[in-house]
């Protein structure tokens, strides 16, 4: 599973999950990659961070770690999938990974990572 991030200039990180993704993960995603990606990508201080309403991203220790990091969320509505454009993202990645046919799951990563850096 990966956690990535982009905006109208680029992509931000691109972030391999281990094992099982729980709400502490999430936030650990948070801490380590957004603020990151924010600077990255030369948001400045006038961003919205937009994700779906997985129960995971609308739990109280998301919703907390957002607050206190005076993260704005744009609100958003149920079971909208085809609105979230990073599933567009996810799509693309898919399709240019897989013509690259990677052979194990470093490799996988790997190409993932690459192909991820390629989007403009």
């Amino acid at each position: 599973m990966l956690w990535g991030c982009f905006a109208a200039g680029g992509t931000g990180a691109l972030h391999k999950i281990n094992g099982i993704m729980r709400m502490e993960n999430y936030v650990d995603i948070f801490k380590q990659h957004l603020k990151t990606s924010v600077r990255k990508l030369k948001l400045g201080r006038k961003w919205v961070f937009q994700m779906d309403n997985d129960p995971m991203h609308t739990s109280k220790v998301v919703a907390k770690w957002l607050k206190d990091n005076k993260v704005k969320v744009l609100e958003w509505p149920s079971q909208s999938p085809d609105l979230t454009p990073i599933e567009h993202f996810w799509a693309e990645l898919k399709k240019r990974v897989r013509v690259r046919r990677p052979t194990n799951l470093t490799q996988l990563h790997q190409l993932c990572q690459e192909e991820w850096a390629k989007f403009t």
